[in-house]
């Protein structure tokens, strides 16, 4: 046990440290509109900004489409270029084809902005007013069905995180009871401790990091502190009461409070990179 042990947790740390290793993949801030009932043809668009840049992108009436740019048609970013919004708000050069539906900035867009559209088989545009983000990952959804100014829906998936979370418990749990039963805990009365220490723990962790990933983004710092305080609490926690019952002594509790909760973050991380789709972490 005691080697396999060691095993997982050198895996982990290996693991952690690879991850680490890429200087720019931590998570940044994004804007996402769903264009609803788009008329047929080519349609592009953008975010105005209420600010001359935000990260890379920044104001600038002579800058030249590149080959990274999704949209090399010369005519249309002169048409953007050319653009006078009413208020003020800048076009910072980020253009995408909106034909699909959708228009994504992942890469630090503006804090306050205008969705602004252009149809170039008629000449014409559609602006929304201004609005801001309201989550490190803002969504939004825009309804194209009338003419005349746009208006952006919140669209946050708040079900979906709702059901990453109940994953997470309940993996989570099945794990450590899994193993609980490994460890040699396996009365009524230990495995409902494991149980209910469990359900605190991880409901109170999983709550804390869908707000702090709402606000701020997902955080591979803010996971490990959380993971550390859970594996602390459990370690007294099991400590504490399983001796109590007579099963097993205090050293291979807090033996197993800890071996436990390495296996959970180390399934959890190798479930977030092979299905992100299940919100898993």
């Amino acid at each position: 046990m005691k080697k396999l042990a060691s095993l997982i947790l050198a895996f982990t740390l290996c693991f952690l440290l690879s991850v680490g290793a890429f200087a720019d993949t931590g998570p940044k801030p994004s804007v996402h509109v769903k264009l609803q009932n788009l008329p047929e043809g080519p349609v592009y668009g953008t975010l105005l900004s209420k600010s001359e840049s935000t990260g890379p992108a920044s104001y600038d009436p002579d800058y030249e489409p590149q080959e990274w740019d999704s949209v090399q048609d010369i005519t249309v970013w002169r048409a953007f270029q050319g653009y006078e919004d009413a208020d003020g708000f800048y076009f910072l050069n980020e253009l995408w084809d909106c034909s699909e539906g959708e228009l994504a900035w992942t890469y630090y867009p503006p804090r306050e902005f205008k969705l602004l559209l252009y149809f170039p088989e008629s000449g014409e545009w559609s602006a929304s007013g201004a609005y801001g983000q309201y989550a490190f990952d803002s969504y939004f959804a825009a309804d194209l069905s009338e003419s005349g100014t746009i208006e952006l829906t919140r669209s946050y998936d708040y079900g979906g995180e709702a059901l990453g979370l109940i994953a997470r418990v309940v993996i989570t749990l099945a794990i450590e009871l899994l193993l609980a039963l490994a460890f040699g805990y396996r009365t009524k009365g230990t495995l409902k401790v494991i149980a209910l220490m469990n359900l605190a723990t991880q409901l109170g962790m999983s709550i804390a990091l869908n707000v702090y990933a709402y606000f701020n983004g997902a955080s591979m710092g803010a996971l490990l502190l959380a993971e550390a305080l859970v594996t602390a609490v459990e370690t007294a926690g099991y400590c504490c009461e399983l001796p109590r019952r007579g099963v097993h002594s205090r050293r291979r509790a807090a033996g197993y409070a800890v071996f436990a909760n390495i296996c959970y973050l180390a399934a959890g991380l190798l479930l977030g990179l092979l299905l992100p789709e299940l919100n898993i972490l």
